[in-house]
């Protein structure tokens, strides 16, 4: 039943009117012909990978900013996606939460073994969880490679983007 995409929103875009498990539950009762028993083991599944157990009842007005990341993590999850694309998955959230989040994912990546897109600015944090990087300077790429050959190059952009200075600017 893998489906070829999931998405993690920077909102989470959980629908406001239903509960965390109605959320996570939904494209399963939408896009699947799963019997609804099965239904409840998924969710209740992914609730516990996420650590959202004992939060299934509560609506998204009702918990934190970290436990809307992690539903929408876990609805986008509950497919088994090949493919995840994350939009700046740590926004909004402070450095500990952030931290919390990008270790998930990598932990569901490692579980699920889907290929992972991440868009972010959080440097050099997200290079514990990536094999690959790439940077993009006015619509161009203009770098790709390890996050270690990121942080050994001397082309100027790519120096000025990991340190905050301009190009040039000492």
């Amino acid at each position: 039943m893998r489906n070829r995409l999931g998405f993690l929103f920077q909102s989470g875009a959980l629908f406001d009117s239903m509960t965390i498990f109605d959320n996570i539950a939904f494209p399963l009762r939408e896009k699947t012909n799963l019997a609804e028993r099965k239904i409840q083991e998924k969710v209740q599944s992914e609730l516990e990978q996420v650590g959202l157990m004992g939060s299934e009842g509560k609506y998204p007005s009702q918990i934190s900013g970290g436990m809307i990341k992690r539903a929408s993590l876990a609805r986008a999850l509950v497919q088994e996606p090949e493919i995840m694309l994350f939009d700046e998955p740590t926004t909004g959230l402070d450095p500990l939460t952030g931290q919390t989040i990008l270790n998930l994912i990598d932990s569901c990546h490692r579980r699920l073994g889907f290929t992972g897109i991440i868009v972010t600015h959080e440097i050099p944090k997200i290079f514990e969880i990536v094999n690959k990087v790439a940077m993009l300077h006015e619509g161009v790429i203009q770098f790709h490679g390890t996050p270690q050959e990121l942080t050994a190059s001397e082309d100027p952009v790519v120096r000025a983007f990991l340190t905050g200075e301009r190009a040039g600017e000492s």
